[in-house]
């Protein structure tokens, strides 16, 4: 009785009302979602990645890409192919380390891979991860035997 004695007040039922309208309309984030970087702040210059194709397979450039450990990067992906492009960073394009994506770029099943459009360009914000050596690479749907495979060196932004 005495909890329903709390709402039967008219001052306590317009507070509590109120509460959950203002509750309403904050965002609801699931438990993998990530901010995103903070404009202005602690964001780093967007770092591009051109996909060309040579002799019928996809190639990725940089070959050697240089970035910060642990921090906000954006990637600015441009394919100059006229084939669709698989874009792979396993570990960094997993679903927990992706702030946002968008344009022509989807996130693929494997968790580890970009696809990017033929002729496309968009631009992948990512969280990367410890300092390291990786591999990255870009492979043509239609040429899935030529993959290309670059370094990925992840530097301590302290150093």
């Amino acid at each position: 009785m005495r909890s329903n004695a709390l709402l039967t007040s008219p001052r306590r039922l317009a507070a509590a009302v109120a509460l959950l309208a203002a509750g309403a309309a904050w965002p609801v984030l699931a438990a993998n979602d990530l901010p995103p970087p903070k404009a202005g702040g602690d964001a780093m210059p967007p770092v591009q990645v051109t996909i060309t194709a040579q002799n019928g397979a996809a190639t990725c450039e940089p070959a050697e890409l240089r970035l910060p450990a642990n921090s906000d990067v954006a990637l600015q992906v441009s394919n100059q192919s006229d084939e669709r492009v698989t874009i792979t960073a396993p570990q960094i394009f997993q679903n927990k380390n992706v702030l946002h994506h968008d344009g022509d770029v989807v996130h693929v099943a494997s968790n580890d891979a970009y696809l990017v459009k033929a002729r496309g360009t968009g631009e992948i914000r990512i969280r990367t991860i410890a300092p390291g050596q990786y591999t990255y690479g870009c492979t043509g749907v239609t040429a899935q035997s030529k993959p290309f495979e670059g370094k990925l060196t992840l530097v301590d932004p302290a150093r």
